[in-house]
């Protein structure tokens, strides 16, 4: 029966770059752990996600999962309920009694009443049986992902720096700033946290995928790629990008 799962791959490979185009939410600083046992089915979600500008982890059996989980910060795991080590219905319990309340989309091939409701009474936030479309898929984690973001909204602002989520624009004193994908993604998390000390480790940790070939002085470049752009086309504006030496790096006032 699990081989009929990889029918859902139609995949994200063909998924037109005009619906692309169309995506109502900008996801770039969203981090995804993806937690499948079948590594063709988990490779292409990730493929899939990852051209969505999200960054993804993924990992093959639920005691990995379950420390990933606990131990990095993630916007939304998916989870298999049929895991080699540890199932999906174990991890998202033991996730739950951790206190960890990061929104969680069962993915499964069991699809009777019975097994969906086990899933939710254990924590899971969604659930979505396969095979399924990519489209679903992406839409479902959107929906998760909106939720304990509601109260953010749709354009980050400090001072006279103003980021928007959804046209994927960024302007200083009215004049727009073009930046790359990642350092989109670097700013909107230095934006949702203004004010906040952020260390290397945590910017890369949400900013990057797990394991991605990080060198140490990745996020000190890309710093000074924001502030030639945001910063030095403004001496008479406030410096908005800070580094605290020893700490890491802050934005505000």
């Amino acid at each position: 029966m699990r081989r009929d799962c990889h029918s859902y791959l139609i995949s994200p490979i063909l998924y037109s770059q005009q619906i692309l185009r169309n995506m109502v939410y900008y996801t770039s600083c969203m981090r995804i752990l993806i937690v499948e046992d079948e590594h063709k089915i988990a490779n292409s979600i990730k493929k899939g996600l990852t051209q969505e500008s999200y960054a993804v982890d993924v990992c093959y059996n639920g005691t990995d999962g379950l420390d990933l989980a606990s131990t990095e910060d993630y916007d939304v795991i998916v989870l298999d309920l049929l895991l080699p080590g540890m199932d999906g219905i174990t991890v998202c319990k033991k996730l739950r009694t951790d206190n960890i309340h990061t929104p969680i989309l069962m993915l499964t091939a069991k699809g009777q009443t019975g097994d969906k409701v086990e899933g939710l009474d254990a924590g899971a936030d969604d659930y979505l049986t396969k095979p399924f479309a990519f489209e679903e898929l992406l839409a479902r984690i959107r929906a998760l992902v909106r939720r304990p973001r509601n109260e953010v909204g749709t354009t980050l602002k400090i001072e006279n720096l103003t980021l928007n989520t959804l046209a994927y624009e960024v302007k200083r004193a009215d004049k727009i700033i073009q930046l790359s994908s990642r350092e989109f993604s670097l700013l909107e998390y230095l934006m949702r946290h203004p004010n906040t000390t952020l260390t290397k480790d945590q910017i890369i940790g949400h900013v990057w995928n797990y394991d991605a070939d990080i060198l140490p002085n990745t996020v000190e470049v890309y710093i000074g790629y924001l502030r030639n752009k945001i910063d030095k086309p403004f001496p008479r504006k406030p410096m908005l990008i800070h580094t605290i030496r020893g700490f890491g790096y802050k934005i505000g006032k």
